[in-house]
């Protein structure tokens, strides 16, 4: 923001008046000036424009996705394409969009080399389907199949009791 300050020997009455209506121009014309900059920041920007970095950084918004999660798409679109085609690159990317933890493991002797696990929650898995299957298919390994594993975690609960009972066999007879 530009402060304006005149001499000392222009002090007077008119001239903070004048000072206060210049400022208050300058003000509104830095806003203009800093208006298509800030239509650049995919979290602040307007949705049309939103749309538009979108397709400049290869995004599309698939059916029913929430705006908030549109935005984190695009914003974080070329970090994810450098990090896309790794394990730990995957892993970050579903960190970043909000999915959460997720173990991946590949090349498992039982199964076809070319098979990837991915080893979500239930509730990963179901609050994010379509999520999952867009970012599968943008930043997964080429020529790999993803098979989704859910981890359904169970509270158990173990005691370690000393147990020292005696036992003794009666018989009675008539």
């Amino acid at each position: 923001m530009i402060k304006l300050k005149l001499p000392f020997w222009l002090d007077g009455k008119e001239l903070n008046r004048l000072k206060t209506a210049s400022q208050s121009w300058w003000n509104k014309v830095e806003g203009w000036l800093q208006w298509p900059l800030l239509q650049m920041d995919a979290e602040t920007c307007h949705l049309t424009v939103l749309d538009l970095l979108a397709w400049q950084r290869d995004i599309s918004r698939f059916k029913d996705e929430p705006e908030s999660l549109y935005r984190l798409r695009v914003k974080f679109a070329f970090i994810n394409a450098v990090d896309a085609g790794s394990t730990a690159g995957l892993k970050r990317i579903l960190q970043r969009l909000g999915v959460g933890y997720v173990e991946i493991d590949e090349r498992l002797p039982d199964r076809d080399w070319d098979v990837v696990l991915l080893r979500l929650s239930d509730s990963q898995l179901s609050q994010n389907p379509e999520l999952m299957r867009v970012l599968i298919q943008q930043y997964g390994r080429t020529c790999r199949r993803y098979d989704f594993v859910t981890i359904t975690p169970v509270s158990l609960r173990i005691v370690a009791v000393d147990f020292n009972d005696d036992q003794q066999t009666l018989v009675a007879s008539l």
